[in-house]
């Protein structure tokens, strides 16, 4: 969508026609800033966390090209922005010091700007922090109002300052803006926005605000313009994509869209996460088992095997409950490879329930998990608990933990091993130009002779060795 917008005429004050008229008045200035320095302005975008900001950040790419600026390696771009990550608090301490390395570049360089968005920028302390101590900095905005991010760079340009626009919560969204995706054949789609959960170790909510779903007509109409343009695997993105519907006037269910995104022709697979186990119907199981495009692949996360942590916690589910989805999962999907997350160290959690964790992993045999040691997150309920369990006592746990989650992995993604698989090239391989690298409907990557010209296309791999995480294969004549 284009519309058609004339600067003599009033601001449009309905979205995405405002926005429209915003992207011509930025390319207005972007034209005349070229001109003085006679040659294009760069961008880079640079993204920390989830694949959520990796979808926000092609947003951001799509607008940045439409109002005339060229993409550039970092360290040579005009202006810089960083979309960040706050769901450990390390991640806001890498920000800073990128910042800290970005200051004398722009001293040196009048005309480039710095921009910094996501879910960092929705803490109070972190704009103070910003306000009194980074003030070269041009453009801050949260999650809420990314689509404004036109009307923002048009704030600046006239303001000649810093420009800071954070909204605490938002129930609008905004479709048919520009973006700009990182592969031809396949892309993200976020069909809700926010969560509900508040697990009690998890700053998300707070940062990303309440749930609130997209039409289900605007997200077909996206994927059905997106396989037009030659996608033909699509990834369907949510903080909890399993409670998808509930806050539409009319809901709908997480299960009913795949049924209408399936019949989509011309797309190839369906991928979807992330997926809360206490949201995980029956119906959708179903759904899953009687698909021919929803990738035999599931992430499911259970952050820890004990039903007492679990509480702690805030899931909302015990590890028996958790068992019986994996059980009624494997009988629907016979061969699904499932994978997850865990955490290591929750406040309180004893050696026994630590060996709860181990059993679960030890049933389900997950084809993979991430990992992560308990990281105390300021302004969650996790981070004031008592029993926060010593440092030397997590970093063993986690050990014993990586060793049992890779043993496993490792048979499990073996027995695959001789067979045939269909897999989507996604690009050369990074370590072996003969090679290129295709994904299989099981995520899993296999690496194979083949030419740049596959890259998009399907092929039917054989896989010959098994290297643990990744196969080693080769194509079918």
């Amino acid at each position: 969508m284009n519309p058609d917008i004339s600067l003599s005429s009033e601001i449009p004050e309905t979205e995405p026609q405002r926005q429209y008229y915003y992207i011509e008045k930025a390319k207005q200035y972007v034209t005349e800033k070229a001109r003085e320095i006679a040659r294009p302005l760069t961008f880079c975008v640079t993204t920390f966390g989830c694949q959520m900001n990796a979808r926000d950040s092609e947003k951001l790419r799509g607008i940045l090209e439409r109002i005339g600026y060229e993409e550039a390696a970092e360290d040579e771009a005009d202006f810089v922005i960083y979309n960040t990550c706050t769901v450990r608090e390390n991640a806001n301490t890498r920000v800073y010091g990128r910042l800290g390395q970005l200051k004398p570049r722009k001293s040196r360089n009048p005309h480039m700007m710095i921009g910094l968005c996501g879910c960092m920028m929705q803490e109070p302390e972190v704009v103070e922090k910003l306000k009194k101590s980074y003030r070269f900095v041009d453009l801050v905005f949260g999650t809420h109002n990314i689509y404004k991010f036109a009307e923002l760079i048009v704030s600046r340009f006239e303001s000649g300052g810093m420009v800071i626009d954070i909204w605490k919560d938002t129930d609008k969204i905004v479709e048919d803006l520009p973006n700009e995706r990182k592969y031809s054949f396949k892309s993200g789609v976020n069909i809700m926005f926010g969560c509900n959960n508040f697990c009690s170790y998890c700053i998300v909510p707070y940062v990303r605000g309440r749930e609130r779903s997209r039409a289900p007509e605007a997200i077909i109409r996206e994927i059905e313009h997106l396989v037009e343009d030659g996608v033909t695997e699509v990834m369907l993105l949510g903080q909890n994509v399993n409670s998808y519907g509930k806050t539409l006037d009319t809901p709908v269910t997480f299960a009913a869209l795949l049924k209408e995104i399936e019949k989509i022709e011309g797309l190839e697979r369906i991928r979807f996460m992330t997926s809360h186990p206490k949201d995980l119907s029956d119906e959708l199981i179903e759904v899953m088992g009687s698909s021919h495009k929803i990738c035999r692949h599931l992430h499911l996360p259970v952050q820890s095997g004990s039903t007492d942590i679990l509480k702690k916690m805030n899931r909302h589910y015990t590890k028996e409950q958790y068992l019986e989805l994996v059980r009624k999962i494997r009988e629907a999907v016979p061969g699904i490879s499932l994978t997850t997350d865990i955490i290591v160290g929750f406040p309180g959690e004893t050696e026994e329930d630590f060996q709860e964790t181990l059993d679960v992993v030890r049933r389900v045999r997950y084809d993979s998990a991430f990992t992560f040691i308990y990281s105390k997150r300021t302004g969650t309920p996790a981070a004031v608990m008592e029993e926060q369990v010593p440092g030397e006592v997590v970093k063993d746990r986690f050990d014993r933990l990586l060793g049992e989650v890779q043993s496993i992995a490792r048979e499990v993604c073996s027995v695959h091993e001789g067979s045939v698989q269909r897999a989507l090239v996604e690009s050369v391989s990074d370590h072996d130009s003969t090679l290129v690298t295709g994904r299989l409907g099981n995520n899993l990557l296999v690496h194979f002779p083949g030419s740049p010209d596959l890259i998009g296309t399907y092929a039917d791999v054989e896989l010959t060795e098994c290297k643990g995480f990744y196969y080693i294969g080769k194509a079918c004549r």
